[in-house]
């Protein structure tokens, strides 16, 4: 009998890269990780070496790879920390210094220069985005007023910008291809997500060149073969979407109403919208959630900087705790009436406040505080925030007249806290399904290479596979949750710089 055939997906992380090596029937063969340092060269401002993440793909890959029948390796499937911005040499593909990652805030004056202009508007209308330093766009912009003399460069398509996925697709095919997908063109803040196409007001306005800009494919396409060098064989790159666009995909979410939340460095909502691209009067997000045979499906998206971070912040700045599993017992034994509440505003505040200016503060301390009243407010705060997100997302889909969410699929790292999924139970009143296979992004990107390749017939063929591992359902009274509530809206008041 033949071995079942294969496919690897690569996953480019925030934090780390991992590949992962599916069979056919979406189960692990092989997995490795390989953690990324994170390079912060002054407050606000978050980097990644290039170099770095492009030998560790390679180190991963071979690694699940090494005991592998490549002859039935169908193809490979990449997905991506979005946003995460690198410029580099189209003859050698040497970047031009560290990428500036999507938590970055150094380019937070020319949004603030882009909203007084009046571009906001425009900007929510072409790109679905806000003016924001989240967002490719401005990071671009700085990199060309810090450094001029790549400008003329640039025009003369010398010099490549990517996100993450680019820049391996690039590495991955030697040079040959220089391509993203719909889904990440979508976070660029550079894209019209109505017409698929780059759009030159922004361009011209942020001072561009197109040049530089890559080629847009659907998330199922010929992005190339890899060099031989690599792996030892030519692979098709055959699946690419943004991580959060993929992990959409990886939960099955094929059905407009659909929802779900992935809780990693920080969490991500997406509620797929179908066809329709549902404009936000919350402040939501309304980008690409996967783009096929030319055709794109939507979805409304709300960010949240800090889930997971959060918890590091805890246990690395402060030495709550030693290992993150410790959070669930403390959790569970804090005095759940002490007030703390703690708002992660570190790096500002994403959706739907779109702070930057906003600063991090743990309120409601007595001296009755422990570390487990603080560990349980910063696991809260990840709940909370996902109320702000859903919040917003059920206005916005009831104004649209589409049918608000039933049920939330959560996935990434944290859902392996009973007690924070309980609690989100609780906190959003639905119930919340944790999925089997906990690595969704790299599921999503497997996934899209296998219908490319042929493995699957169709999205009803992988939504039959999908299932959960467990479910929650809401067991707090609407009173409580309601007073509860409040009080994290008040605190996130107190801390706003534009409130």
């Amino acid at each position: 009998m033949a071995a079942p055939r294969s496919i690897l997906a690569i996953d480019q992380g925030t934090t780390s890269t991992r590949a992962i090596h599916f069979d056919e029937k979406s189960v692990a063969l092989a997995t490795a990780s390989e953690p990324l340092e994170q390079i912060y060269p002054q407050p606000g401002w978050v980097e990644h070496d290039p170099e770095a993440i492009w030998r560790a793909v390679l180190k991963v890959s071979r690694a699940v790879l090494r005991d592998a029948d490549m002859s039935r390796l169908v193809g490979i499937g990449i997905t991506n920390q979005r946003e995460t911005t690198l410029l580099w040499e189209r003859d050698t593909g040497r970047p031009f210094g560290n990428a500036i990652v999507w938590q970055d805030r150094r380019s937070a004056d020319i949004c603030d220069a882009l909203r007084a202009e009046g571009f906001e508007d425009h900007v929510a209308r072409t790109t679905g985005l806000v003016p924001d330093p989240y967002f490719s766009a401005t990071k671009i912009a700085w990199i060309l007023d810090d450094m001029p003399e790549l400008r003329a460069r640039c025009a003369s398509g010398e010099v490549c910008f990517g996100t993450i996925d680019a820049w391996l697709i690039f590495r991955l095919t030697g040079g040959v291809r220089h391509a993203t997908d719909a889904t990440n063109a979508s976070r660029t803040m550079l894209y019209d997500i109505g017409k698929g196409q780059w759009d030159a007001r922004l361009l011209q306005r942020l001072g561009i060149p197109e040049a530089m800009l890559p080629e847009v494919l659907d998330c199922q396409a010929d992005f190339g073969e890899t060099a031989t060098e690599h792996f030892g064989a030519r692979l098709p790159v055959l699946g690419v979407a943004g991580d959060q666009q993929a992990a959409t995909f990886g939960q099955a979410c094929f059905e407009p109403g659909m929802i779900k939340a992935t809780y990693g460095t920080g969490c991500f909502v997406l509620v797929n919208t179908g066809a329709r691209m549902v404009g936000s009067s919350n402040r939501m997000l309304t980008t690409v959630g996967w783009q096929l045979d030319g055709k794109r499906d939507y979805a409304l998206e709300g960010s949240i900087f800090m889930a997971g971070a959060t918890i590091q912040w805890l246990r690395d700045a402060l030495g709550l705790f030693k290992d993150a599993r410790e959070t669930e017992a403390m959790a569970g034994q804090a005095d759940e009436k002490s007030g703390v509440v703690l708002v992660p505003a570190f790096q500002g505040l994403g959706a739907p406040y779109w702070d930057s200016g906003a600063r991090g503060a743990i309120l409601g301390l007595s001296r009755a505080a422990t570390a487990n009243e603080i560990v349980r407010a910063g696991l809260e705060s990840v709940a909370y925030q996902t109320v702000d997100l859903l919040n917003a997302i059920t206005a916005d889909m009831e104004a649209a007249g589409l049918a608000p969410p039933t049920t939330l699929r959560v996935d990434g790292g944290m859902t392996a806290n009973r007690w924070l999924m309980q609690f989100l139970a609780d906190i959003t009143g639905l119930p919340v399904q944790v999925a089997r296979i906990a690595e969704t992004t790299a599921l999503g990107a497997a996934w899209h290479a296998g219908l490319k390749a042929g493995l699957y017939d169709s999205t009803q063929q992988l939504a039959a596979m999908w299932s959960p591992s467990a479910n929650y359902e809401p067991a707090m009274r609407e009173e409580e949750r309601s007073a509860r509530y409040h009080g994290w809206r008040e605190a996130v008041n107190r801390i706003r710089s534009n409130p």
